[in-house]
């Protein structure tokens, strides 16, 4: 069902790895045509453009893009009782783990006089994408918003494609959730479509720009959130969701293939992918995926999931090899369950999210871990991380100097101009000190 990579016996390097890890054959750059497509049709015809790419690829035609408050309203007191409970707890572990994040000001004293101080402020606006295709994820309104909120940003609009089922409405449980958090502005959109429509803005749904696009989706909207950066910022190309832990023969087979399971079910592209160094440990593994496989709600899902190029089990020769494997495969989310998960956890570099241990699995971190499950795919956790207050921070700096902290300076200063050949450099500063 699922492929073996042997890697037994080799000593790859960091280059010659990257060559062997599983990986998707989807290439966001080849959904790249049909997303500039869909952005200037946005730019173009706004809201009527929106309508159409909704008929078109959601299969309704929303009677509206943009929510009524009081749709909002009426899903919240429409929760289910548990449901909503779930929500709130997540939401307040969410903003408790975000708050942790916030970066303290601080003020370095170079010298009497001198000093620069480090301040964070709140971009001023943002879109967060909801995904609401194979799964409506009401958690990734939590995932979005409390970090955005936190972190102090005072204007966040939310979208998320229409569904059929609730005649082109966003789903009632996504309305509820954002009712929760205080979110009035929400529109039925979905894909590329969206992402150009928070970048540009539609005038015609008082829809403004945004300076921030945050939350996962598929291909066609990590091609859109490629093309609208630097008119946009983002928070990462997230595509299909990956799994990969690193097991010994102390971890428990049946866990280790729940885990799997658990996160093939997403997708057809879903990456799941056990890196051990225990051949019986593998094959255990294996039989329990086998097992368990077709007895799953989404199977045809999952069956394609574990076949693809994406899924595999790995052999390595020791502990250090599966370390240095997943660094180089940088995945979404990494679990550790091995005897000694911490020693482990030394060597890691690179993950969006580390869960350590047989009762830290990863559908813990998409709900109620306080984490955040807006993470960064496609190797992506080698050079970016997930979501998060500081996702929304600008840092910046603020100079501050008296009259005798530039006299000190200014010698040096007028050095390395005069070195650059920049002589109005060393003007603007020798101009404070001539007399009359």
């Amino acid at each position: 069902m699922i492929q073996t990579i042997d890697l037994r016996g080799l000593k790859p390097n960091r280059a010659e790895l990257l060559t062997l890890i599983p990986r998707s054959q989807t290439d966001v750059s080849a959904a790249t045509a049909i997303a500039t497509e869909l952005i200037a049709d946005v730019r173009i015809r706004g809201e009527y453009a929106l309508l159409d790419q909704a008929e078109r690829f959601d299969g309704v035609r929303p009677e509206q893009v943009r929510q009524n408050i009081a749709d909002l309203a009426s899903a919240v007191r429409g929760l289910n009782t548990e449901v909503r409970d779930a929500l709130e707890e997540a939401i307040s572990r969410v903003r408790a783990t975000s708050e942790a994040q916030l970066p303290a000001p601080a003020v370095t004293q170079l010298g009497p006089g001198a000093e620069v101080i480090q301040r964070w402020t709140p971009v001023n606006r943002v879109g967060l994408y909801v995904p609401g295709g194979k799964a409506v994820l009401a958690s990734s309104v939590v995932m979005n918003v409390v970090p955005a909120q936190v972190a102090g940003v005072g204007s966040i609009a939310l979208a998320s494609p229409p569904q059929k089922e609730f005649g082109g409405s966003v789903h009632p449980t996504i309305l509820g959730a954002a009712g929760l958090l205080g979110i009035d502005e929400v529109y039925a959109m979905g894909g590329a479509g969206a992402i150009g429509a928070f970048a540009y803005g539609v005038p015609g749904l008082d829809l403004d720009p945004v300076q921030l696009i945050t939350g996962p989706g598929n291909v066609f909207v990590a091609a859109a959130k490629r093309l609208v950066r630097g008119q946009a910022g983002i928070d990462a190309e997230a595509g299909p969701t990956e799994i990969l832990v690193i097991a010994d023969a102390t971890a428990n087979p049946f866990l280790v293939a729940t885990d799997l399971l658990s996160q093939a079910e997403h997708d057809e592209l879903a990456a799941a992918v056990l890196v051990t160094d225990s051949p019986d440990f593998a094959d255990r593994v294996q039989a329990e995926i086998e097992r368990l496989a077709p007895a799953t709600h989404h199977r045809a899902r999952v069956d394609v999931a574990l076949r693809g190029p994406q899924s595999a089990i790995v052999l390595v020769d020791d502990l250090v090899a599966a370390a240095a494997f997943s660094n180089v495969y940088g995945p979404e989310h990494l679990e550790i369950q091995t005897a000694e998960p911490g020693e482990v956890l030394n060597l890691i570099e690179s993950a969006g999210a580390i869960f350590l241990g047989d009762n830290s699995p990863v559908s813990l971190g998409d709900y109620l871990a306080g984490s955040n499950h807006v993470l960064p795919t496609g190797g992506q956790a080698r050079f970016t991380p997930g979501l998060g207050a500081y996702t929304f921070l600008r840092p910046q700096q603020v100079i501050r100097y008296d009259r005798e902290a530039l006299r000190a300076v200014e010698s040096k200063i007028v050095a390395l101009a005069t070195a650059e050949d920049l002589p109005a450099h060393a003007a603007a500063i020798t101009a404070r000190f001539i007399e009359g």
